[in-house]
């Protein structure tokens, strides 16, 4: 409306996106090439805001936290911060190295994709991500597969971490690059040498202009006694008297007025941080550790349901893959069983046949002794026809022994199948009753299966019961609380010392494919603080 003023719009906002944190937002706006913040105590429309229309303004982190785990308290508020941090790191406002860049970027797929699948997050599902910035991506000689590898790598080893969490830890390790949250400024000291300003959470520090990583001087907050500007002219005045005024002129005496609201602004949160808990953080702090228990039992109970159903598919697939077992032994069983009935029918025909030929040869042999007994009554006149006679019977004789031995082993022959007859009925019996017990096992199986594919209905489930809780420690809960934190503070060192391996073996694996020709001058800079073991924090701390 016409007569909102910056507080109205900024309300507007924030109601609509639910964030209770606004101490650390504005509104911003740029005006003849240089950023201004809505005002909340002057009309929207009296700020010298560009006269086309519609206006516009951007919702953005004016003031970042020293500590994002220990400031940030809603989800909202990290989600954005996340996004802001991101931008500005894909986007260089933030100098980021290139083993840290693919860390982070494994953490922003973690969040926007949940935990790694490698049958669904497939080889090229990162192709269309903006994940590293165009800076690293040159400095190497690596296709992006090569790197989507190595992004993947570290995204496979996020398993089990929700988004809000992966963003946090995304925003651990970026507070500690040296850009984040710093504001810069172009200005010049009294002899007019060219200097940076720079204004974040920790104080204000004073950079080469080809050296934003390094500053030369640095002033906490708490060593500041006074901040000031007359006209361009800015002064500030360190708490020790000892220690001269340090002096300088910015472009724009609206650049004054910008910078004056940065430092009272970051000031205010550094007094405030070192306070106890206001009652509205201390309910929104309360509010946010019921909200993660409650999501922490939700999660939870999800995982089990999973490894409920997981186990119940295994067990089905188990008894599918059973139940064809079953099948096919009882096909093998049918078909074992046709083969002996068939060997059965053979072996009875066969034996039928031999006792026929037995049955003959025996009434041959009874004819032939028959014929010589005829022979033998016959009266021989002659010696010839005598001798003839003998040897037609000695020749009877012989035939009918052979008749004889060739019955005996038909006869015994024909024993011997009746025995194998006997055998092969035996075994089609046997047959016949293990394809009733596999029958019977596999109708078994299958009332089993439907039993247990089903998944059961009443899974345990929880309700968070919001109570009001107090406490009242005592010395055993103080000795406890201390005895976690000490513990908390072994993992976090162990785990920081891993993650620094990871990064110094990634760091190693790569510098094999650097083009060195095109490293920028914050990556010599940024090499050089390394190898002198700097961080932030402790060059900060040197210059101070």
């Amino acid at each position: 409306q016409v007569k909102w003023k910056g507080k109205d719009l900024f309300d507007l906002v924030c109601r609509t996106l639910g964030l209770r944190e606004t101490w650390f937002f504005g509104l911003q706006y740029t005006i003849k090439d240089t950023v201004a913040w809505l005002k909340m105590d002057k009309k929207v429309l009296d700020h010298d805001v560009p006269t086309e229309e519609p206006v516009t303004f951007h919702f953005l982190a004016k003031f970042y936290p020293e500590n994002a785990e220990e400031e940030l308290v809603q989800e909202i508020t990290q989600h954005l911060f996340f996004l802001q941090v991101k931008k500005q790191i894909l986007d260089e406002k933030i100098y980021c190295p290139p083993e840290a860049s693919v860390l982070l970027a494994s953490y922003a797929v973690q969040a926007k994709y949940g935990d790694y699948d490698p049958n669904v997050h497939k080889r090229g599902f990162l192709v269309q991500e903006e994940l590293l910035p165009k800076r690293v991506i040159n400095l190497y000689q690596m296709t992006p597969e090569m790197w989507e590898e190595r992004i993947t790598a570290w995204y496979a080893e996020h398993r089990g971490r929700a988004r809000d969490e992966a963003e946090m830890e995304y925003l651990k390790i970026a507070q500690d690059l040296e850009m984040y949250g710093v504001n810069y400024f172009a200005i010049r000291n009294k002899k007019g040498t060219e200097l940076l300003l720079g204004v974040d959470a920790l104080g204000l520090h004073i950079y080469d202009p080809d050296n934003r990583l390094t500053p030369k001087i640095s002033f906490p907050w708490n060593e500041i006694r006074n901040i000031s500007y007359s006209d361009k002219e800015f002064t500030i005045k360190p708490l020790d008297k000892k220690i001269d005024v340090f002096k300088f002129n910015s472009s724009k005496l609206r650049v004054n007025k910008l910078i004056l609201q940065l430092c009272i602004g970051n000031h205010d949160l550094f007094m405030r941080r070192r306070k106890a808990d206001s009652l509205e953080v201390q309910q929104m702090k309360a509010q946010a550790r019921e909200e993660k228990a409650r999501k922490q039992m939700e999660r939870q109970r999800l995982a089990r349901e999973k490894q409920m159903r997981e186990e119940a598919e295994r067990t089905r697939d188990e008894l599918e893959r059973r139940l064809m077992q079953l099948k096919e032994e009882a096909t093998m069983a049918n078909e074992a069983l046709m083969r002996s009935e068939e060997t059965a029918d053979l072996l009875a025909e066969k034996a039928q046949i031999t006792e026929e030929e037995a049955k003959l040869l025996a009434q041959k042999a009874a004819e032939a002794e028959q014929e010589m007994q005829r022979i033998k009554a016959t009266a021989i006149r002659t010696e010839e026809e005598k001798r003839l006679m003998e040897q037609k019977v000695l020749e009877a004789e012989m035939l009918a022994l052979k008749m004889a031995e060739e019955s005996e082993r038909r006869a015994k022959e024909a024993d011997q199948l009746k025995q194998d007859l006997q055998e092969a009925r035996e075994s089609e019996r046997r047959a016949k009753q293990k394809l009733l017990e596999i029958t019977s096992k596999s109708s078994y199986t299958q009332s089993m299966n439907s039993s247990t594919t089903a998944l059961p209905n009443d899974l345990p489930s929880f309700n968070l019961i919001n109570e009001s809780l107090s406490f009242d420690f005592k010395d055993t809960d103080m000795k406890r609380l201390s005895m976690e934190i000490e513990k908390e503070k072994v993992e976090y060192m162990e785990k920081s010392k891993h993650l620094q391996e990871q990064l110094n073996e990634l760091k190693t694996e790569i510098e094999a494919l650097k083009l060195k020709e095109r490293e920028t001058a914050l990556d010599i800079l940024h090499n050089e603080n390394s190898s002198r073991g700097n961080s932030k924090h402790n060059t900060i701390k040197k210059v101070s």
